[in-house]
């Protein structure tokens, strides 16, 4: 069952990543004439990649084999993997990881590093603690951690809670109860986090009078796109899955729909829903449409095994690495697929 919801998860956020990729940054109505539907991967000759969301849930899952548990190992881990990956030149880093990752080659010790930004990058990696980790404050622990490394804003800590007690809770429940699972977040986020908590109960109130995760953003004024403001993407995330708790290819969907930083609410929509579904609930044609080298799907199913058997109590589990060669030649190309994807749009239909 864990197997099955980390691997869920790691590739549920890969194919989300992958789908709302090419629609990043594009409002909704634009996006329907440049793009179309988000039915099939749009970002390179009908196959899809990954970006910064999914390497940072990956990021965290090694973190997690070599921790077994301990806090200060795990965020020791982490922050060596953020050093290097920042070193890798990768497109599209977020403001506050960036600068948290230069700290951290200026000597920075890890829990001094963040920025103080709202941003969602502690949310989208947040999925991983859900479905890999049963004991509710050893995963607020963990939780905070990795927020903290990056965005000292305890906003972004309690937006990335909220994912990951979300995620928790789909591996965990065949039937989502939405009040209890917002108990348990108002129980983590306390009275500072207030805020966020009357968002998500709109949320839930807006799923229940079955309006579309679209008008629910339009209602919170982001009709021209969600933001990566984690006060903005984490309830409209929780709209989607919540709207389709166990159909992963409606939630993702309607995800990319709203448009704005779709690649970041579609990856931690995907990872919620992909817990709890697992990779067969996961449309295969998507899986195998993502086009990666050296963080392939197949490397990705191994490492999730890697982190269940390790979170079992296994002895000895070997982490699966990546070559830093193999990631600075795929970021290259990466990085020109991208920039295509920006001349593109200064091109009609407008």
């Amino acid at each position: 069952m864990t197997c099955d919801a980390i691997v869920g998860c790691l590739l549920g956020t890969a194919v989300g990543d992958a789908l709302g990729l090419p629609y990043e940054g594009v409002s909704p109505q634009r996006a329907e004439r440049l793009l179309g539907p988000a039915d099939r991967y749009r970002f390179f000759f009908r196959r899809g990649m990954i970006s910064d969301d999914t390497e940072h849930m990956c990021m965290v899952a090694q973190s997690l084999i070599k921790a077994r548990g301990d806090v200060n190992v795990f965020t020791n881990r982490f922050a060596s993997r953020l050093r290097w990956w920042i070193l890798a030149l990768p497109a599209g880093v977020g403001k506050a990881t960036a600068r948290a990752g230069v700290k951290l080659w200026l000597g920075a010790k890890p829990e001094n590093a963040g920025v103080f930004s709202a941003g969602n990058g502690p949310a989208m990696r947040a999925a991983i603690f859900g479905a890999a980790i049963v004991d509710v404050p050893s995963l607020l622990k963990m939780v905070r951690a990795s927020s903290r490394l990056t965005h000292s804003d305890p906003k972004a800590e309690y937006g990335a809670i909220a994912v990951a007690l979300a995620a928790k809770h789909s591996r965990q429940h065949p039937t989502i109860n939405a009040n209890q699972w917002l108990d348990q977040v108002v129980d983590a986020v306390g009275e500072a986090g207030t805020e966020l908590v009357e968002l998500l109960r709109k949320a839930i109130e807006s799923v229940g009078e079955r309006e579309s995760t679209n008008t629910f953003a339009d209602s919170l004024g982001l009709g021209n796109g969600v933001t990566g403001y984690t006060y903005h993407t984490v309830p409209v995330a929780i709209h989607a899955w919540l709207s389709h708790p166990k159909d992963f290819r409606q939630a993702v969907t309607e995800m990319i729909r709203c448009g704005g930083d779709a690649d970041t609410t579609a990856a931690i929509v995907g990872g919620i829903v992909g817990a709890g579904v697992g990779r067969e609930g996961i449309p295969a044609e998507w899986i195998h449409g993502i086009c990666e080298w050296p963080r392939s799907t197949a490397w990705m199913e191994r490492l999730g095994d890697s982190l269940a058997r390790s979170v079992a109590g296994e002895a000895s589990v070997e982490t699966p690495t990546i070559n830093p060669i193999a990631v600075l030649l795929r970021n290259s190309f990466f990085l020109i697929v991208v920039l295509f994807h920006g001349f593109r749009r200064l091109a009609p239909p407008y």
